[in-house]
């Protein structure tokens, strides 16, 4: 079965068939059935109304689901979501961030997924859909797992929605890989700094991709970076105990010694580029 619904409601019930897969850029779907027969009910999600696009309202920021990498690069957005702009830059070629969208990265649920971590640290929300009605979670909770979500049978994403952030906060990513571009992460992190109008810090959002089965946020670091002087690097702040809540492992990309030692630099260099420095 292949089904091209228009609405979210035809959407929801061509997902009612036994097994069914949702597809709309196809950049991981492709890839993981090359040279395979599929035998799922397909049903492709790129022409739903509604499902595209970027829109301000009242408190918050919504990216459809399936807004590409190439939109979230080219929107107007504030200065706090540049990290997610220079995750966008990363994921794959440009043929890629064409056709790639949001909630395909996300529901890839890839440890090395580039747009999660920059989504945490914007507190992102994301709003699923089925014939019953909508839900919203948190994206903390959504990604359970390597390659699991919280989708239950017959669930699609319709949207990643974010708080309004303060007109203070700043933020960035980098990625580590073994090479400049189209290369998945040997680490990455984001880095949300919020500062007061004499400079000092008083929000962080830190959050590191490719070194636990899911993204983590660092809480004990946030809270050391409060209060934080204008004067002082943030990087210098890092230490190996904030690093607690990963669990890298070893693979032909990296060690899980070498994902540790590297996390202190990416961390740091990704906040220093957020207040600036860099």
């Amino acid at each position: 079965m292949y089904a091209r619904p228009m609405t979210v409601e035809e959407a929801a019930r061509a997902m009612q068939a036994p097994d069914a897969l949702a597809l709309c850029g196809g950049t991981d779907v492709y890839p993981a059935h090359a040279g395979k027969a599929l035998s799922r009910p397909l049903v492709d999600l790129s022409r739903v109304e509604g499902l595209r696009g970027i829109t301000q309202g009242s408190g918050e920021i919504r990216i459809g689901a399936a807004t590409t990498w190439s939109d979230i690069v080219a929107a107007d957005l504030p200065p706090a979501f540049d990290g997610l702009k220079a995750a966008a830059r990363e994921v794959g070629s440009v043929q890629i961030q064409n056709r790639g969208s949001i909630a395909g990265n996300l529901c890839n649920a890839s440890p090395a997924a580039d747009g999660v971590p920059p989504l945490l640290t914007l507190d992102a929300r994301v709003e699923i859909a089925s014939v019953t009605g909508r839900r919203m979670l948190p994206l903390a909770a959504f990604i359970t797992g390597y390659r699991k979500t919280a989708l239950a049978p017959g669930e699609i994403v319709t949207a990643v929605t974010v708080p309004l952030p303060g007109t203070g906060a700043r933020s960035a990513f980098v990625k580590l890989g073994a090479r400049r571009y189209l290369v998945i992460s040997i680490l990455m992190a984001a880095a949300l700094v919020e500062r007061d109008s004499a400079g000092r810090i008083i929000r962080a959002a830190i959050a590191v991709g490719a070194a636990s089965p899911v993204a983590q946020r660092l809480p004990a670091l946030e809270q050391d970076l409060r209060n934080l002087a204008p004067g002082e690097r943030p990087s210098t702040r890092v230490a190996p105990q904030h690093l607690a809540p990963l669990a890298p492992i070893g693979d032909v990309r990296a060690s899980a010694d070498y994902r540790l030692d590297a996390a202190i630099t990416v961390i740091g260099e990704a906040l220093d580029r957020a207040v600036g420095v860099l």
